[in-house]
């Protein structure tokens, strides 16, 4: 009897000493609030908590983090890299029904995120690039960038567009619930819009799909480019799967306002070179190659590189947790270093050995915007006449022929139009890079022969800062045209006031993985650019600048003339 009162007593005092600790906890929780309250109450402010004072702001920025922290409910392990990444607010065009969603979850990131001091503004270093280009400015106060854009080069106009020039006409051949369903999505009926449909209201991904036309992907200015991109790095990621084909591991994500894009994972850090001994077939495919090859390509203004950008990713919340690729998910496991680590399916690297693990779970990649879907817009592919023969001891014919240019110029379609002089601006693109692996390209089936190559596909570019592989350069010096525009604007870009490493450096800066490339790769392709206009001062020297330089600023264009005209 005795033993059961003193059980009892003791199951009282427990309860006591738990009550009393959870009283201790909630004033400890409501403390802060009421301190806050009094001090508003006493500056006579009345507890409006709305006026913000920069400098207070700054100083209080410890016990701010820690209280929204609470109230919002997040872990006091995130730290500032990650808030910034992702507390973002995503904007798209979407409907008001889903902004507010977005909205909802993420106003408790915003308040977790201190306001800069305007006085230190300018000392903040921002641990992931500033997408506004703030940094992107050179010392002395003016943007490289900016003034090359400005330049009589990159301002030439189009001819004038007719429906045939045109990938879609928006008034007759495009709807926006085609597009969806061909986006494979399920939830259309929370976007689709009810009545008339501007082109300006459509997402931005479906506005870049409309832009493209028989010359470029995308116009130099244009506002959907900017707003994709930013796009690629805030929109909430709804589904993930493994990408067909291949050798090396890519996975196609599916956005919150439908776009899709190709991811293409870390494997590499920016200062790791390919192992000499590795083919270029077997070379990792690099994802800071896919965000650079987008930025050369808008800078040497040829605007035929889909929109890249770098996103830092959740392994588990953006990929495993979203995921219905059973094969992919199965391949999740945590690391012995207590990271998040998969490797899907794939010809090459995917395996335990070789999985790509985030640090603990965030992994950094490229985001490269979806072409229309193949049912609304066909694309061609073509087999690259230079292409390598993907073999360990055998060569190509270009290889061992240097008269081999002669007889591509006799076949179609590179006997006629601008198709061999595509294949040169590539071959210069390739070069500056350092990017072997071209075999094949592709074209929009509907503009048939007289229309741009599409450079896809450039994860294998910037694989070695200390080596300039020459023979890219070789369809250049074999067939000995350019056109005029690309040959000017090489020259521009080799003149110490513009600089190609110093405008790469500057556009990349606008990245969210910035720096994207390490400064040996920058100073490579200035080295590049001078080798590249050595080949073109030689073919001058032996073939006479008329017949190398083709004309395609006014007069005799090179539509009309044949490749071989000599």
């Amino acid at each position: 009897m005795i033993k059961m009162i003193l059980f009892r007593k003791f199951r009282v005092l427990i309860l006591m000493v738990f009550l009393v600790a959870c009283t201790m906890h909630i004033m400890i929780d409501l403390l802060p609030k009421l301190e806050k309250r009094a001090a508003g109450a006493g500056s006579g402010d009345g507890g409006c908590q709305c006026a913000h004072h920069p400098g207070g702001e700054a100083q209080g920025w410890g016990k701010q983090r820690a209280r929204t922290a609470a109230e919002a409910s997040w872990p006091n392990k995130h730290t500032l890299r990650i808030l910034q990444d992702f507390s973002n607010e995503p904007s798209s065009n979407l409907t008001s029904h889903s902004l507010e969603k977005i909205t909802d979850r993420a106003d408790p990131l915003r308040r977790m995120r201190p306001k800069k001091d305007p006085v230190k503004a300018e000392e903040h270093k921002p641990l992931i690039g500033d997408s506004s280009g703030s940094r992107t400015v050179s010392a002395r106060g003016v943007s490289r960038l900016s003034a090359l854009f400005e330049h009589p080069l990159y301002k030439l106009d189009l001819p004038p567009l007719t429906d045939d020039d045109t990938l879609f006409n928006v008034n007759t051949d495009i709807r926006l619930s085609d597009l969806h369903n061909e986006q494979g999505n399920e939830e259309e009926e929370e976007f689709s819009p009810t009545g008339e449909v501007t082109a300006e209201s459509y997402p931005n991904w479906l506005r870049f799909h409309i832009g493209i036309n028989r010359y470029e992907l995308y116009a130099r200015h244009s506002p959907a480019l900017d707003a994709l991109l930013k796009d690629l790095v805030t929109q909430r990621i709804t589904s993930v799967a493994m990408k067909s084909g291949g050798t090396q591991l890519k996975l196609i994500m599916t956005f919150q306002n439908y776009g899709q894009a190709l991811f293409k994972p870390m494997k590499q850090t920016r200062e790791q070179e390919t192992p000499p001994d590795f083919f270029y077939f077997s070379d990792f495919e690099r994802h800071n190659a896919e965000i650079a090859a987008f930025h050369l390509d808008r800078i040497l203004d040829f605007r035929r590189v889909p929109p890249v950008a770098g996103r830092l990713v959740n392994m588990t919340r953006e990929i495993r947790d979203v995921t219905r690729d059973k094969k992919l998910w199965r391949t999740f496991f945590i690391s012995p270093a207590n990271n998040v680590c998969f490797y899907g399916e794939c010809s090459y690297y995917c395996s335990t050995e070789h999985a790509l693990c985030g640090k603990p779970d965030q992994i950094e990649g490229s985001l490269a915007a979806f072409l229309p879907d193949l049912n609304l817009a066909k694309r061609k592919t073509w087999r690259n006449p230079w292409r390598r023969s993907y073999h360990k001891r055998k060569k190509a014919e270009w290889e061992v022929d240097p008269d081999y240019c002669d007889e591509v110029k006799q076949t179609p379609p590179y006997d006629h139009g601008t198709r061999l002089l595509d294949i040169m601006d590539m071959t210069i693109f390739d070069f500056l890079m350092g990017n072997m692996d071209r075999h094949h390209y592709e074209t929009f089936e509907k503009f048939g022969n007289e229309t741009f190559i599409i450079h896809l596909d450039n994860g294998r570019g910037f694989g070695k800062h200390s080596h300039d592989e020459l023979s890219i350069l070789v369809p250049l010096s074999q067939c000995c045209r350019v056109r005029k525009s690309t040959y000017l604007r090489l020259q521009l870009l080799a003149k110490e006031e513009y600089q190609l490493s110093s405008l790469m450096e500057e556009s990349l800066l606008r990245d969210r993985l910035s720096p994207v490339l390490i400064q040996p790769h920058l100073q490579a392709m200035d080295r590049r650019l001078r080798l590249v206009l050595q080949v073109l001062a030689g073919c001058v020297e032996k073939e006479g600048y008329v017949n190398v330089v083709e004309e395609d600023l006014g007069g005799e264009t090179a539509t009309h003339r044949s490749p071989g005209h000599r």
